[in-house]
């Protein structure tokens, strides 16, 4: 089941992409999809109503998509966590996930114009399989416990200005939260669709040009192991997006890649989750 948004920024309406290629209007339900709609049991009252047909079909072709969650809490990242990406920036590979935070108000929708901030000289791209948690996360026990609290899955561009994060002293977060530095979408995918979360190729183009090419199975902690262990140091709420890492071809690597200039179009797909576009604009 896909979950959307669609609409003018702060007035989306939810709505599901059922497999039957319909989009259903969910405001009977609800009258958003956040993370009081996760933790009160929504994405099984959708599934119950769209089985008893009882959901009004809707068109929204040439609508706006929002970002398919509303107002997360928090948004957790967790940064070189695909080898090939560490490689490329000439990390070793960490012993324990590295985890920064973005400001919740980076995200935007998936096809939002994506703001290069003044004085930036080098935005960047990052692709990334987002996470959206559907119950409270607290010291989880297990692996297994990790898969029962997760709601779905979307696509990220962890948006990242490198002079901001590695160059102006301090932790990363003033180089991960210029605002729209976090597209999110189009659709919150749910677990039983996706299937094994380790099994998704991802790809990223600017300006039609290939740059990014990877796979999740490249991770190097699992998106299981990423909630586990986040859950030992903070509590995951419905509705908090974690970002699990991105794979080689930034252009902060070692590839001669430029980094991103208004009037970019960067495009970006996880196989099952659909694809992303949006292009670059001025602060």
């Amino acid at each position: 089941m896909k979950l959307l948004r669609f609409g003018p920024a702060g007035a989306e309406r939810p709505a599901v992409l059922h497999t039957d290629g319909a989009v259903y209007d969910l405001r009977t339900l609800s009258a958003d999809i956040d993370g009081a709609f996760l933790a009160d049991g929504g994405v099984s009252r959708v599934r119950a109503a769209l089985a008893a047909g009882g959901l009004p079909r809707i068109d929204i072709s040439g609508q706006r998509l929002g970002a398919p969650v509303a107002r997360p809490g928090k948004v957790v990242c967790i940064g070189l966590n695909y080898r090939d990406h560490a490689a490329e920036t000439g990390t070793p590979p960490p012993a324990e996930p590295v985890v920064f935070l973005k400001a919740s108000n980076t995200v935007v929708g998936p096809d939002d114009t994506v703001l290069v901030p003044r004085g930036s000289q080098k935005t960047d791209y990052e692709i990334e399989l987002a996470v959206v948690i559907g119950r409270t996360a607290r010291y989880l026990d297990t692996l297994g416990d990790a898969h029962e609290v997760i709601a779905g899955y979307a696509i990220a561009d962890d948006v990242s200005e490198r002079e901001f994060q590695h160059e102006r002293g301090g932790q990363w977060d003033k180089g991960k939260s210029c605002e729209t530095f976090n597209p999110l979408g189009p659709h919150l995918v749910t677990p039983d669709e996706v299937g094994d979360p380790q099994a998704l190729a991802m790809r990223l183009w600017v300006n039609g040009e290939p740059r990014q090419n990877g796979h999740t199975k490249d991770m190097i902690f699992g998106v299981h192991h990423i909630v586990w262990y986040l859950s030992q140091f903070m509590v995951l709420e419905p509705g908090d997006v974690i970002n699990t890492g991105t794979p080689a071809g930034v252009a902060f690597g070692a590839n001669d890649f430029p980094y991103l200039s208004p009037g970019d179009l960067v495009e970006a797909e996880i196989d099952g989750l659909g694809r992303q576009r949006h292009v670059l604009g001025r602060a």
